[in-house]
């Protein structure tokens, strides 16, 4: 009975020896790379980018608005008396104001430009990450991290970095989600004909 509950334990430790020596298996992917590769995130991106560009159109307009209340300013002021003077300089003061609410409301960490981006942007994050995870639950990974953020990652063996894997899947789910939108706009169209 002894020997037994002893060759238990023994083989009980060796499978825990075994088993702590796999270590521990890491991947990693290059999001940048990914996404830059993706369809939708481009899509995205672009209309963003698009977006931004109109706040920074008015962003300027703003300033120029600015610009000329001040060069008028400076040329009438000699013809103004000191109440004019005071009330001038305090609306330009509170234009100027504006102009800071106005940037800070687009592009300060809660603007409109981070709320659009999340907007966005998240759902193909959200997709290649759900990806990642799937993966990394197929192949038995320990650690997937993503080089292009803020973990340094000092060297890496090509045969750990998953991102080409990662985006095969992506692109797959694209060819999916558009063949299923021309089936389903070749059944509207057939749909229409019997009609």
């Amino acid at each position: 009975m002894k020997i037994k509950l002893f060759l238990t334990a023994v083989l009980c430790l060796l499978s825990l020896a075994v088993h702590a020596q796999r270590g521990a298996r890491i991947a990693y992917i290059d999001m940048d790379v990914i996404l830059s590769k993706n369809k939708e995130f481009r899509t995205a991106n672009q209309l963003l980018d698009e977006k931004i560009t109109q706040w920074k159109k008015e962003v300027e307009l703003k300033k120029i608005q600015l610009k000329r209340l001040e060069d008028q300013f400076a040329v009438e002021k000699i013809l103004l008396t000191p109440e004019l003077i005071s009330d001038r300089e305090m609306e330009i003061k509170d234009f100027a104001s504006e102009i800071v609410s106005l940037q800070e409301k687009i592009f300060g960490p809660n603007g409109d430009m981070m709320i659009q981006k999340n907007q966005l942007l998240k759902p193909v994050q959200d997709q290649v990450l759900s990806i990642v995870q799937d993966i990394a639950k197929e192949r038995k990974y320990d650690f997937v991290f993503d080089r292009s953020s803020d973990i340094i990652m000092l060297y890496s063996a090509k045969n750990y970095d998953i991102s080409d894997l990662v985006l095969r899947r992506v692109q797959a789910q694209e060819r999916i989600k558009e063949r299923k939108e021309k089936i389903n706009s070749a059944n509207k169209v057939i749909d229409r004909v019997s009609n």
